[in-house]
């Protein structure tokens, strides 16, 4: 059996795997001249949130951690902004765009939780 590692167990990593898995999906049906635009740039975003989690969750410091927990959170606003916007060119309803929140909303919850647990002295 493979070695799980601690990023493996957090809730928010898998969460924002699911998120990776709806974005993908989602991206699949834009229009094709948004390949490398919205539909890239929405890819990367999805995928730096838990790239960056299971980054700080190796870093030795909470400090350090923290920050990979922030960059994850401010990869996560701008994938929710790519939303708003792929909803107001038509790109995807209302109520897509209602259901990802849903599952942004409760990793920026337990993203922020994670950090407060870290104590960490803010700037």
């Amino acid at each position: 059996m493979a070695k799980e590692y601690s990023f493996e167990k957090l809730t928010v990593w898998q969460d924002s795997r699911k998120l990776v898995t709806l974005i993908y999906k989602l991206t699949k049906l834009f229009p094709s001249d948004e390949v490398f635009g919205l539909t890239n740039q929405m890819r990367r975003a999805s995928i730096s949130i838990s790239s960056n989690i299971a980054e700080g969750s190796g870093r030795t410091t909470k400090r350090d951690q923290a920050n990979f927990y922030k960059i994850a959170y401010s990869s996560m606003m701008e994938l929710l902004n790519q939303l708003i916007i792929s909803k107001d060119l038509n790109y995807i309803t209302d109520a897509t765009l209602a259901n990802i929140r849903e599952l942004i909303d409760s990793i920026a919850s337990k993203l922020s939780g994670l950090r407060n647990s870290l104590n960490t002295s803010k700037p």
